[in-house]
């Protein structure tokens, strides 16, 4: 089993304790008002939209404050996973960057052809027919390129990697529930990359990362419909462990999850007492 380095640990640790620092001061610096009397509440207003009578006027503040601070926990933590991709990725490859610029020339028809590859697996879906692999639609697209349409653009991706063996690797990390739209334009960006790259696995490879699968451990548990069924899932879909095990070699996602666990552990009290005890 690899292990990830001290360094590459104690980076993510800090990271991750200072996220929830950030987070619990923010949470802690919220005014939330006592529920005196339905009369007294009924004249509030809020600018943000954050007035919950029924809520208020049968829970605790303290427990209300908790809720929110848990539901900007869950919000947030995606923006941990791209951070804490990068960290492993650079323990383990050769380049890893977070929000990748791709500024370069492409062929025109090389990116139409990927709006059109991108229409026509959704009409492949909606007429119940036999849906074609990513690998296929890139080829498409690659083979659409031409020399003397070009234009220049910029894509910009969640996480660029290169391996210690000089392979391209492009993730877009997004939530493991996306829906329909979400789905079909994942699928038209990584197809955009291989219009302007004009290269085709392995040389490039493009995947739709998720974090985690919120089903259970293998990839066959994993059942949400959209992701099934509007994006080639098979061959552009990494899930969980993966795409950690990808970014950062065999049990890197064992091992992120108990640094996460550890920081939680290690915060639990200070949580408790921070927002529980919190005084408006």
């Amino acid at each position: 089993m690899r292990q990830i380095s001290q360094e590459t640990y104690q980076a993510i640790k800090n990271f991750l304790d200072q996220f929830l620092e950030e987070l619990v001061q923010e949470y802690k610096a919220r005014k939330l008002k006592e529920f005196e009397t339905a009369k007294e509440y009924l004249t509030r207003s809020s600018s943000q939209g954050r007035l919950k009578p029924f809520q208020s006027a049968m829970i605790p503040i303290e427990l209300l404050l908790i809720n929110e601070f848990e539901r900007g926990l869950s919000t947030r933590l995606g923006n941990t996973f791209e951070e804490c991709a990068r960290l492993l990725a650079l323990d383990y490859h050769k380049t890893a960057i977070r929000q990748y610029n791709l500024t370069t020339q492409v062929s025109r028809s090389a990116y139409a052809e990927a709006e059109k590859q991108k229409e026509y697996y959704e009409h492949l879906v909606t007429n119940k027919s036999e849906k074609i692999s990513f690998n296929q639609m890139a080829k498409r697209v690659v083979d659409a390129g031409k020399k003397n349409d070009l234009e220049t653009v910029t894509l910009r991706v969640d996480l660029y990697v290169i391996s210690q063996d000089g392979k391209e690797y492009f993730f877009e990390m997004k939530a493991p529930k996306p829906n329909k739209g979400q789905c079909l334009e994942v699928t038209q960006r990584l197809l955009r990359i291989h219009a302007i790259k004009q290269k085709l696995p392995p040389q490039i490879n493009s995947y739709y990362a998720m974090s985690y699968n919120p089903y259970g451990s293998s990839r066959e548990d994993y059942k949400w419909s959209y992701a099934r069924n509007y994006m080639p899932f098979d061959d552009m879909v990494l899930i969980g462990e993966e795409f950690w095990n990808l970014i950062g070699g065999e049990s890197a996602f064992e091992q992120l999850l108990n640094i996460y666990r550890e920081v939680g552990e290690e915060k639990r009290k200070y949580l408790i007492e921070a927002l529980a005890f919190h005084s408006p």
